[in-house]
């Protein structure tokens, strides 16, 4: 059961209003209220009223104050200077008379504002001057745009605009009278504005004109103010000008040391002469003259004068202690001068630089960059006309796209004439090898060369041990290479032990040993022993001994020399200093023996 209380149905429904009772039926003029009467509902605009020619509507305007003509103006004007006046006398002050203004009429209209207060009349003027004052701008501003005229006569037929006339739009003439003013046409003076500067450069020079800082008196002594204790600094800096030398001047002291500088070198040059063949000794002593110049021509002097430089009392009584070894000559010594030769102080010193090599790369780079500057060349000349261009390098492979039509036309020719040149290309291309290709005599003279700078380097040596040298071609391969390597030595042959020993160049030594231990088949030959009666048979084989670098060579020719004896090959070697290597040889073979 709820709570609530519900109220009779009759009081509900006697509050209520329906939407009819608002808005009433849609299609009925009438609609019935609370009491049930029917009330006539009222329209809003009668069609009726709608006149088919009727004219369309201005457009609306904005409210503001009426406009006020000229007249009516003047006329509220006279009327607050009169209340202004009849106020002032009130007062009782006196003022001035104002002069006699001509009496306008007053309208029917401005009646009624005669008897208002001051200060609505001063809010109606100031009214009036603002709409005269935004109508006079709206003309000016329509006055630039002709073609808008039109355009509000059409949109407002009653609204009045004052189109300027030709006169207000067309510059005033202007010309220069005697004294040279700007004038118009009726005589009088027009003041034209000075146009401002707009550059910086401009603002700023104009800017320093006008506080451009007066120079103050220099004589301050006279002021009350003046310290003499107290130094004066100027006040600004004074700007040094250019100070241009003459013509020439430099040209004048470039040829005075040039001048001085050829003379130095003439008097070194003497000088060196003159050293040389002794001419300077010899004028020094023409240059001496005799100490006494009281004497004469036919007095005899105690001693010349040229032997007073060297005696040491000046008297030729001590010639006696001079032999005798008491007394020796001034400056007259056994030893020999040699002076130091002196460098010219224009010499230049050849200033000592370690040589640079290049790593393969730059010098590919450098080639590179050579051949670019060598086809620029010939280009360039191609373009001056100095030599012919090259022809087009056709070959097969680009023949379409070189010659084009041509090919097309007759390709049998085309290609007999490609060929052609591809044969003329490789026949250049084998002459310039030929031409570059070195003689058999500059190549025999540039192999020895390298044979000798490998010598230059460093001595090196190398001794080697051979079981036997009875084959004739393998002793004729150890002689002629030695002989086409330059080297120097000797092989000493005896029994078993046959020992060579070379001298040469590091390069050279490096061939010799290949030959000795690889090229040559030792091992082919076999060789017959006999030791207690006893044969044995072994391969022939070829020992290094020893290899290295020494100060200088020890021998001058390459030689074969046969010994029977140990003495008598030990005794030629030692003749040579390398005595050494035959004992290094001897003990190394008796090592070899016991060991086996």
């Amino acid at each position: 059961m709820s709570s609530k209380i519900g109220k009779p149905q009759s009081l509900k429904d006697e509050g209520k209003r329906t939407i009819k009772d608002v808005f009433g039926e849609e299609d009925g003029d009438e609609y019935h209220g609370n009491q049930g009467q029917a009330v006539k509902k009222s329209k809003r605009f009668d069609p009726s009223d709608l006149k088919p020619d009727s004219p369309p509507l201005p457009p609306p305007t904005a409210v503001g104050p009426a406009e006020l003509s000229k007249m009516q103006i003047k006329n509220l004007m006279e009327i607050t200077k009169r209340q202004i006046e009849e106020r002032k006398r009130q007062i009782q002050i006196p003022i001035p008379q104002p002069t006699p203004a001509p009496s306008f009429a007053p309208p029917p209209d401005a009646s009624p504002l005669a008897g208002q207060p001051l200060q609505l009349a001063k809010d109606a003027i100031e009214k009036a001057r603002k709409a005269a004052e935004l109508q006079a701008k709206i003309v000016q501003q329509f006055s630039t745009k002709s073609d808008l005229f039109q355009t509000i006569q059409s949109i407002a037929p009653g609204y009045a605009v004052n189109k300027p006339t030709a006169d207000h739009q067309k510059p005033k003439s202007v010309i220069l009278d005697k004294e040279g003013r700007i004038v118009d046409a009726s005589g009088k003076a027009i003041q034209m504005t000075r146009r401002m500067p707009t550059l910086k450069a401009n603002i700023t020079a104009k800017k320093v004109e006008q506080y451009k800082i007066e120079k103050v008196d220099d004589n301050v002594e006279n002021k009350t103010f003046f310290d003499p204790r107290v130094s004066a600094t100027p006040t600004a800096r004074n700007r040094r000008g250019f100070k241009f030398h003459e013509q020439g001047k430099f040209e004048r002291v470039a040829q005075q040391l040039r001048a001085k500088e050829k003379l130095e070198r003439l008097k070194n040059e003497i000088a060196s002469v003159a050293q040389k063949t002794g001419i300077s000794s010899a004028t020094k002593i023409a240059m001496l003259v005799p100490q006494n110049e009281s004497l004469k021509d036919d007095a005899i002097p105690d001693i010349e004068w040229w032997d007073s430089l060297i005696l040491p009392n000046e008297k030729y009584n001590d010639l006696e202690s001079i032999e005798s070894g008491e007394l020796d000559f001034r400056g007259i010594t056994k030893l020999i001068e040699h002076p130091p030769a002196v460098k010219l102080p224009d010499e230049q010193v050849e200033s000592l630089t370690s040589r640079v090599y290049l790593t393969k790369k730059e010098r590919k780079r450098i080639r590179r960059q050579k051949r670019k500057e060598i086809e620029v060349e010939k280009q360039e000349k191609v373009r001056l006309g100095l030599i012919a261009p090259p022809e087009p390098k056709v070959k097969l492979s680009n023949l379409m796209r070189v010659l084009g039509n041509e090919a097309i036309q007759d390709p049998t020719k085309v290609e007999a004439h490609v060929r052609k040149q591809m044969v003329q290309r490789q026949r250049g291309h084998e002459a310039a090898n030929a031409a570059r290709k070195l003689t058999p005599e500059q190549k025999r003279e540039k192999k020895l060369r390298k044979l000798k700078d490998d010598i230059n380097t460093g001595c090196h040596v190398s001794v080697y041990r051979v079981y036997s040298l009875s084959n004739q071609s393998k002793r004729y391969k150890v002689d002629a290479n030695a002989q086409q390597f330059l080297l120097t030595g000797c092989v000493i042959m005896f029994k078993d032990i046959n020992l060579v020993i070379v001298e040469g160049g590091p390069k050279s030594l490096k061939k010799y040993k290949r030959l000795m231990l690889h090229r040559i088949k030792w091992n082919e030959d076999v060789i017959a022993k006999q030791d207690n009666n006893k044969s044995e048979e072994r391969r022939n084989k070829c020992i290094p001994i020893w290899e290295g670098e020494v100060k200088e060579k020890s021998f001058n020719d390459w030689r074969f020399k046969s010994f029977t004896s140990e003495i008598a090959a030990r005794e030629h070697l030692k003749k040579y200093g390398v005595e050494h290597y035959w004992d290094l040889a001897l003990s190394m073979s008796i090592i070899g023996e016991e060991d086996n």
